[in-house]
């Protein structure tokens, strides 16, 4: 059966949610092995075979951590070569996607970014995408080369399929730009215990109807109370009320949780870009007129004031 290459997104040998869908997925066209690079890379081995993955790829050198993207893509080409795999998915994050489009031009194919969905396809794997703000679906494939697609996360189930993984060592050879961008210093995320925004379940929103940062305590207790990351509008960060890592749109993060839950939010098209594949959305907002409303499975025309405190205690109540 061909094989599949899925690049391994973990923190010291922790795995990443977004990898093991990408194993669900690569399932579906192929037999995954999985390229895990840097420290704790061998430790990923147990959860991606436990996750299907048939044979773990890894490779540890200072490289991977001393500079930016370019020694993963020296690696990722060289597992390429040595596998020639039907496809390579990424997960669709910021570096993923630099990461996959210098893959791309080094081994002369296509990419195909941002996919929410991949099956076999006659002439190789289908990829399905949102396009023009999700308002249309389409299915690509890449004709030429190796297939090389970026996968945003929530878009597969997690799914155990026990495998061999079997762990090789990978040779890899470092190219001269590799080590032309070097990290000088690294200043941790200051964690602020819920999920992180991109991998999140749930997304709990609020925009310019919020009113001001010291507003946003009843967004963030309705995300407590549902396990939820909190996200933002392009107005909401622009006005200084929450971090622009946090918000949601064209010029943000693209999100595609379960349940999106939009407070105050008008749903310009900049913001429907990032958040338009979310599989239930709920909208609360007083105007009734609000585009936001044209997208929506569930909408709340009212105060949000009155009605997120109302939500939050309802769901609190419903967990006690």
């Amino acid at each position: 059966m061909a094989e599949v290459l899925v690049y391994v997104d973990h923190v010291d040998g922790a795995v990443r949610k977004p990898t093991l869908e990408l194993l669900t997925l690569a399932r579906r066209v192929g037999e995954p092995v999985a390229v895990a690079l840097g420290a704790g890379a061998a430790e990923t081995a147990s959860v991606l075979a436990e996750h299907g993955a048939v044979k773990v790829l890894t490779a540890d050198a200072p490289e991977f951590a001393d500079y930016l993207v370019v020694p993963k893509v020296d690696a990722l080409q060289a597992a390429v070569e040595a596998v020639s795999p039907v496809a390579v998915l990424v997960p669709s994050s910021a570096e993923g996607k630099e990461v996959a489009a210098r893959l791309a031009v080094r081994i002369g194919s296509g990419i195909i970014t941002d996919a929410v969905d991949l099956e076999a396809g006659e002439q190789g794997p289908v990829a399905t995408q949102s396009a023009f703000a999700a308002s249309f679906t389409t299915k690509s494939r890449v004709s030429r080369g190796v297939p090389v697609i970026t996968v945003k996360p929530n878009s597969a189930p997690v799914e155990a399929a026990p495998a061999a993984g079997a762990v090789e060592t990978l040779p890899v050879g470092f190219s001269a730009q590799a080590t032309g961008t070097k990290v000088l210093s690294r200043t941790p995320r200051e964690s602020t215990g819920r999920p992180e925004l991109t991998e999140a379940a749930i997304v709990v929103s609020g925009g310019r109807g919020v009113n001001g940062a010291e507003n946003f305590a009843i967004i963030e207790a309705l995300a407590d109370s549902l396990g939820a990351a909190v996200g933002a509008s392009r107005a909401a960060v622009d006005a200084g009320w929450y971090p622009h890592s946090n918000q949601v749109g064209q010029t943000g993060k693209s999100v595609s949780p379960q349940l999106y839950i939009a407070s105050g939010i008008s749903g310009a098209i900049q913001h429907r870009a990032g958040m338009q594949t979310s599989k239930t959305i709920v909208a609360i907002n007083k105007d009734s007129e609000a585009p936001i409303f044209d997208l929506v499975d569930y909408g709340v025309v009212g105060d949000l004031f009155q009605v997120v405190p109302q939500l939050t205690d309802a769901v609190n109540t419903r967990k006690g």
